[in-house]
């Protein structure tokens, strides 16, 4: 039995857990440095700035969404940015992952939304096929970049 349900503060220290779990399967453990009072506050604070799913298997979590809106100006319309998505091992191929997104593009529907969109390492060739699975794809002739807090810092001090 798999079910969808929407994290709540109460759910801060599973959703830290599974953050952590990501970053160990991404290889990129060494990049996680958030501060549980800031993750907090911007995940159930006055005004979050991203919501999280929790998918349960056999009402055990076992897997989480987290993500944000975005906007397209040349659909004018919103559309939701997939930050994260995480299912833990015992649970792949469960249909858990299928069910996150789905829950996910049913929110892009209900919001009056155009897109539903994430990033993939480029070596997560599993990760790749699943999408496919789905009916989704790259963008072709996008590429995606980055400014990190040093140089955001030095860039609003108009350096």
């Amino acid at each position: 039995m798999i079910s969808i349900r929407q994290a709540g503060p109460e759910d801060f220290d599973l959703v830290a857990e599974f953050i952590r779990k990501l970053a160990d399967y991404e290889k990129l453990a060494h990049e996680v440095r958030f501060d549980d009072a800031v993750l907090r506050g911007h995940l159930f604070g006055e005004r979050p700035a991203a919501e999280v799913l929790i998918g349960e298997v056999d009402g055990v979590p076992s897997g989480f969404a987290l993500f944000f809106q975005t906007f397209s100006t040349f659909e004018g319309k919103p559309g939701i940015w997939l930050e994260d998505l995480f299912v833990d091992p015992d649970a792949r191929g469960s249909g858990l992952g299928r069910a996150l997104l789905s829950r996910l593009a049913g929110l892009v529907v209900e919001r009056g939304g155009a897109r539903l969109e994430w990033a993939v390492l480029d070596w997560n060739e599993l990760g790749k096929g699943f999408y496919r699975s789905i009916g989704a794809g790259p963008v072709d002739g996008w590429e995606r970049w980055r400014m990190e807090i040093d140089a955001i810092e030095a860039l609003s001090r108009g350096v």
